[in-house]
C-alpha cells in the first residue's frame, strides 16, 4: 500500500506562485478588448456594443450612479427580541446603526444597485430588501416589507 507524504514546504509556495501568476493572467485578460469582434458596417456582422467598455469602471462611479432607491428605507425596521435596524441619510451615503443582542453598532453605508452596502468586522455586507420569509426568521415570516443582511438578520416594518 502507497502512502502520500507531506508536500515539501518549498513545493507548497511554488504551487501558490503559480496559481496566483495564473489567476493574474486571467484578470488581465478580462480587461483586454476583444480583438476578433465583428467590425460595424460589414454586411449581416451583428452589432456589438458594450456600455461596459465605455463606462469608467470604478467603484467610486459605480456608487455615485447607483440609484438612491434606499433612501425609502431611511428610519427604523425592527427585529425580533428588541433588535433593530435605524437608516439615515449621512451626506452622499448612509448611517446604519444595528441593535443586535449584543448591543449597538454603527456603520457608515452607500448605495448600490440591490441596497446599501457596508463594512463589518472586515467585510463587505448588503442590507437587502426582502419578504418575511426570506429574512430565514420564523418571528418574520408573515411580514411583506423587510430588510436582510444575510439569512437570520433581517428586519422588518408592518
Amino acid at each position: 500500500m502507497t502512502f502520500l507524504k507531506p508536500l515539501d514546504p518549498r513545493t507548497r509556495r511554488i504551487g501558490a506562485a503559480c496559481a496566483l501568476a495564473a489567476c493574474a493572467g486571467l484578470l488581465a485578460a478580462c480587461d483586454r478588448p476583444a480583438t476578433d469582434a465583428p467590425s460595424a458596417g460589414v454586411p449581416g456582422a451583428p452589432s456589438v456594443s458594450s456600455p461596459a467598455a465605455d463606462a469608467p469602471a470604478t467603484a467610486a462611479s459605480a456608487s455615485a450612479a447607483a440609484p438612491r432607491t434606499a433612501d425609502a428605507w431611511l428610519g427604523r425596521w425592527t427585529g425580533p427580541e428588541g433588535t433593530f435596524v435605524d437608516i439615515a441619510a449621512d451626506g452622499e451615503g448612509y448611517r446604519i446603526t444595528i441593535q443586535s443582542l449584543d448591543g449597538p453598532a454603527t456603520y457608515p453605508g452607500r448605495a448600490v444597485a440591490d441596497g446599501i452596502a457596508f463594512e463589518r468586522v472586515g467585510s463587505t455586507e448588503i442590507l437587502r430588501a426582502t419578504d418575511g420569509p426570506a429574512t430565514g426568521m420564523k418571528w418574520l415570516q408573515d411580514k411583506k416589507n423587510c430588510l436582510t443582511v444575510r439569512t437570520g438578520e433581517g428586519f422588518c416594518r408592518d
